[in-house]
This record gives structure tokens, C-alpha cells and sequence, in this order.
């Protein structure tokens, strides 16, 4: 079905003549499983929606328009993919740790934990790592009908919880979300781990169906997480380049060339705000947890502990990627190599071999 339609007098010579109409009214799905108040969710709505609309209307004869399906109105948090392939989305915005068997490779950095807190850091590693692997851009097109717009920075990762801990023994015994592949980030540290979602974490989490969430603070406070979690502790787990926002290729496809110009102009725009946002935000959210609840900050004795029980865990995920066919050893070693190149020191320096 169309995404939109010509109008007026560009719809005559479309007819008339078969060439693509110059003026349209285009009208786009576009959505994520998670709330606004996940930062990237919120920018898609307060962000990429309203500069796309101001500048193709500003600089084209075009208009646009969105049907939105945020919160998992149109699709959960594990159907965005899918949805995009299908069309039931137009423009989806998604984790990749949902996708560890469709899209198994592009949660690499949650692969090197205790990375940069940075998320403008983040963001800039992974955009050096796709450069370096065409494959983590193409295989959207490839293998799931879609056009990659922008990678997307989440704020640095913590450990929020409903009770105070200071050591890793202290979550003995205690089950603690995660979603896709931080999971293994508790589990070979010898935490119980919980697969749970965003969508469901605030009433999850009140009903004790676990005890504490792998989660930044912008999900703690905007999402009231705080209430069923009154302890954040600041351990840096680090801040990931996880999540992507992609476009049905046969809607992009349909889409009028001057509009596609404006449309990765804006996506590329919107790719920056979601690091230089959850930058600027992350402090000022954790000064505002510390008014409402206990924040301490991890011993990094702690830190470093945790990271060397993980530490044989990046080669193991490497073999086995690189025996489907996929190059994991080269995307890890340049995240390794990114990482430092960009002024970052690792707590314990990870061999890939």
C-alpha cells in the first residue's frame, strides 16, 4: 500500500505523463516497543519527528505526516524488526538485544562490558566499527527489507536495585533484569538473571518478580523505578551503541528523492542528539536519584572484579559467531582498538585472538 499520495497538480502530470509526482502528502507509521520516556523513544517523537517535518516542509512542496505507535501500541519491543520487514512500520525504533538471532553481531558492545560511560564516546566507536564492516549496515537491506537511518547511544548502564549491596556477593541469591545479552554480564558473574523489558520493568519490579534492573538512570527516572528501587549504585557497566532506527525499503523506495535527502540528514542529526543527549542528561539524572532515593558509588576493587569474571567471555562469543559465518573477531578487536584510540582505559583489557 502507499505511503502517500500526489496532490493537486502533481498528481495530473503523474498521470498524465508517468513521472513521480513533485508534491506530496506523505503519510508514515512510525513507532518502537518502548515509551518516550526511554530517551531515544522521546527524541524520535520531540526530535527526528518534528525536524523531518520542518525541514521537508520548509525546503519541499511536500508534507508529512505520522501515525505513531509508541509503548508497544503497534508492536512490543521483540516485533520491531519483523514489523519494519513487514510494514506494519513505516520507521521503527529498536534494541538489537532483542534480535540475538536475526541481528546477533550488532550488540558488540555489550560484549566488552565496563566499557566508556560516555554515550557520545559510545556512539562514535560504533560509528567507526560500521565503517570498518559494511555487513553490520547492509544485512538490513540484505536479509530484512529495511534501510538502516541511525545507531542509537544509550545512557551509561548501572545497577538498580531493590535493597543496598557493596560487593558482588551480595547479589547472591537475588534475580536481576537485563535484556538480551547483559544478561551473561550477571549470569557469569554467578547472579541469577531475569529477561524482562522496559514495557514491564516498573510493575515487574513492584511485584518482586526480580529485584534489581542492568539500567541508566534516564529509564530509573523517567519511568519511576526508583519507587519499587530505592538503591542506584554507579558500578559503569558502560554505555552502548545498541539500538538502531530503520525504514521499510519498499516505503523508502517510494519516497520522493528530495525528500530522501532530508530524511538521513535528519536521521544522521537525530544519531548525534541520541549521544549528546544522554551525555548531558546523565548527570543531572543522577543528581536528581540522589534527592529521591540512595545512590553510592561501586568500590573499583568491585568494578574490576567483575569485569575479570567476564573476562573470557568475549573470546567465547567471538568463536562462536565467527563459526556462522559472521566477522567477530574483527568488529571486537576494533571496538578494543576504537576504544582506546578514543581515550578510553579499560578495567581489564580483553583478548580476542
Amino acid at each position: 500500500m502507499k505511503r502517500f499520495i500526489a496532490t493537486g497538480a502533481a498528481a495530473l502530470t503523474a498521470m498524465t505523463f508517468g513521472s513521480a509526482a513533485t508534491a506530496d502528502d506523505i503519510t508514515l507509521r512510525i513507532g518502537s516497543g518502548h515509551p518516550p520516556g526511554v530517551v531515544y523513544a522521546g527524541l524520535m517523537i520531540d526530535y527526528f519527528q518534528k525536524e523531518l517535518k520542518e525541514r521537508v516542509e520548509a525546503r519541499t512542496d511536500h508534507t508529512v505526516n505520522f501515525v505513531e505507535g509508541y509503548s508497544g501500541s503497534i508492536v512490543k519491543v521483540t516485533e520491531v524488526l519483523e514489523g519494519v520487514q513487514d510494514g506494519i512500520l513505516d520507521i521503527g525504533g529498536f534494541c538489537f538485544c532483542f534480535e540475538p538471532s536475526n541481528l546477533p553481531l550488532h550488540a558488540f558492545q555489550v560484549m566488552m562490558p565496563f566499557g566508556t560511560m560516555d554515550p557520545e564516546t559510545s556512539l562514535k566507536i560504533a560509528q567507526e566499527v560500521y565503517a570498518e564492516v559494511p555487513y553490520l549496515t547492509d544485512v538490513f537491506e540484505d536479509k530484512f527489507n529495511q534501510v538502516m537511518l541511525s545507531r542509537i547511544a544509550d545512557g551509561g548502564y548501572n545497577l538498580g536495585t531493590s535493597f543496598p549491596w557493596e560487593d558482588l556477593s551480595d547479589l547472591q541469591g537475588q534475580k536481576i533484569a537485563g535484556a538480551g545479552l547483559n544478561l551473561n554480564w550477571l549470569k557469569l558473574a554467578g547472579v541469577s538473571e531475569v529477561q524482562s523489558s522496559l514495557a514491564t520493568a516498573y510493575t515487574e519490579m513492584n511485584t518482586n518478580v526480580y529485584e534489581g534492573w542492568i539500567m541508566f538512570p534516564s529509564a530509573w527516572v523517567n519511568l519511576k523505578l526508583y519507587e519499587p528501587g530505592p538503591y542506584y549504585t554507579l558500578i559503569g557497566f558502560g554505555s552502548m551503541t545498541w539500538h538502531g532506527l530503520t525504514i521499510n525499503k519498499d516505503t523508502y523506495d517510494e519516497l520522493p528523492d528530495d525528500f530522501k535527502v532530508i530524511l538521513h540528514e535528519v536521521s544522521a542529526d537525530y544519531e548525534q542528539q541520541t549521544g549528546s543527549v544522554n551525555a548531558s542528561e546523565y548527570d543531572r539524572l543522577v543528581d536528581e536519584l540522589r534527592g529521591l532515593i540512595t545512590v553510592t558509588e561501586i568500590d573499583p576493587s568491585v568494578r574490576k572484579a567483575w569485569a575479570e569474571s567476564l573476562a573470557e567471555w568475549p573470546q567465547s562469543l567471538a568463536d562462536d559467531l565467527e563459526a556462522q559465518g559472521l566477522p567477530a573477531k574483527k568488529v571486537l578487536n576494533l571496538v578494543l582498538d576504537r576504544a582506546e584510540a578514543n581515550g578510553y582505559e579499560w578495567p581489564v583489557r580483553y583478548v580476542v585472538e
